[in-house]
């Protein structure tokens, strides 16, 4: 006699399948809300909402309103974004930016205001990259110092054809020949608050003198010597610190590493080319990269973006295009032709990198009109800004357009009765540079906002 069967539904099958059917429709929106995700993997984190802009100072420059926004047709900037959405739920990473340009980013007043009002929201994960200008005999920005008692360094920048001098990731490189070198690295008491660090990274070339920890806290300062270069006889060293600090103290050693052999100093070149600073923390490293001078054919260097991706930049902002329009032959069809090979170059070597151009506010050019010296509005700004905006949308890029949003044609008569122009007309004073950060700020900000709008549910 054969026995009845009944086929029984496991209690448990139907709660995993009830739940399945509930979690689908929030599991198709996955790969665009980075924020579910880590739920589902069990962080708790708040809903991203969009960032109110009321809490920080108003702009003072009249500006065009729609147009303080990031154009972004083709969404380049997307995935940028959801590393952002990681920060904003408080997850423990880095997200990288660099900020490349010329002398206007060389002072670190416009760059530096960008990075203050981005770590205000997404986490400030330290001061980033730093370079060492005065010891090179040029300008710094006023928020950190690099100082040696050793005089006479040789220079090399990226802006020349064939420099005395290797440079770095951050276009320039200083060498000098001594038998003991030291590197006092400071940040300043008032200028640079906030960016107290406790790990520090040293570059330098393989053929350069390590350095060791000097100073009162030496014994607190753990050292990892790179055993391999890491982009063309780049050699990156870490100092990790115990506590916080403004401060870091270096000194050469002629030691030969795991030996008491003591190397001659001829076998050294000493070739540094500056730090990355670090708190420990989760936010952005905000790495501002400007050189006297540059222009876009300088940073069109398969060996320099292959080092500049040591930094690992999720997003790539590039300002540049001021010093191309002072030429007295600018032609707008090569200078496109320029800006394009630097793209090209980019993507091909920083392929997981945004970019982001941006457009030179107007300024003015010095000429003679009846044998007296008096300044003009430069035109070929206009066109240079035209062509940045066209090259932008041809190749699917983001830009934020500087000279558009701040009124255009005859804007810079505006900038100048404000008095914030420098005394050459083509830079600005500090002021003038704080208020250009804070319009890209609030058109990032807004773009970003405009994103989270887009592509987040909400209820």
């Amino acid at each position: 006699m054969m026995r009845q069967i009944r086929h029984r539904i496991n209690p448990f099958f139907l709660f995993c399948l009830g739940g399945a059917a509930f979690l689908l429709p929030f599991l198709s929106m996955a790969s665009k809300n980075s924020s579910f995700l880590r739920w589902m993997e069990g962080e708790e984190l708040a809903p991203v909402l969009p960032i109110s802009l009321e809490s920080f100072p108003p702009v003072t420059i009249p500006v065009v309103d729609s147009l303080c926004r990031l154009d972004d047709q083709a969404h380049s900037l997307d995935a940028f974004f959801r590393e952002l959405d990681l920060l904003s739920g408080r997850k423990d990473t880095v997200v990288n930016i660099v900020h490349l340009g010329d002398s206007h980013i060389q002072a670190g007043y416009y760059s530096g205001r960008i990075m203050r009002r981005l770590h205000e929201v997404f986490g400030n994960a330290g001061r980033g990259w730093v370079a060492p200008f005065k010891l090179g005999k040029s300008n710094e920005p006023d928020d950190y110092f690099i100082k040696s008692v050793v005089q006479g360094w040789d220079v090399g920048r990226i802006i020349q054809d064939n420099p005395k001098v290797p440079v770095g990731p951050g276009g320039v490189g200083i060498q000098v020949v001594s038998p003991s070198i030291n590197l006092d690295l400071i940040i300043g008491p008032v200028n640079g608050a906030g960016y107290a660090f406790n790990q520090a990274v040293l570059y330098r070339s393989e053929d350069s003198m390590p350095m060791l920890p000097a100073g009162t806290w030496k014994d607190s300062v753990r050292v990892s010597f790179s055993d391999t270069t890491v982009r063309h006889t780049i050699l990156a060293d870490t100092f990790r610190l115990s506590c916080l600090t403004d401060t870091l103290f270096v000194q050469s050693t002629r030691r030969k590493q795991g030996t008491d052999t003591l190397l001659p100093a001829s076998a050294f070149s000493n070739t540094y080319y500056g730090f990355n600073m670090m708190n420990g923390g989760a936010g952005l490293l905000y790495h501002s990269i400007g050189v006297n001078s540059a222009m876009f054919t300088h940073y069109t260097r398969l060996d320099y973006l292959r080092q500049l991706s040591m930094l690992k930049p999720s997003l790539l902002i590039v300002s540049l295009g001021t010093n191309e329009c002072y030429g007295r032959r600018f032609n707008s069809a090569e200078f496109t032709a320029q800006v394009r090979d630097f793209i090209r170059l980019v993507k091909q070597e920083l392929p997981h990198t945004a970019l982001l151009l941006t457009t030179p506010a107007e300024s003015y050019k010095r000429v003679t009109i009846n044998k007296k010296r008096t300044y003009v509005r430069n035109e070929n700004i206009e066109r240079v800004a035209k062509a940045l905006v066209d090259v932008a949308h041809d190749e699917g890029l983001s830009c934020w357009d500087l000279f558009a949003a701040t009124g255009g044609k005859n804007s810079c008569r505006t900038w100048y009765n404000k008095r914030l122009f420098g005394r050459d007309r083509i830079h600005f004073t500090k002021e003038g540079y704080y208020e250009q950060g804070e319009l890209f700020f609030r058109a990032f900000i807004n773009s970003y906002n405009e994103y989270i709008n887009r592509t987040h549910v909400t209820s």
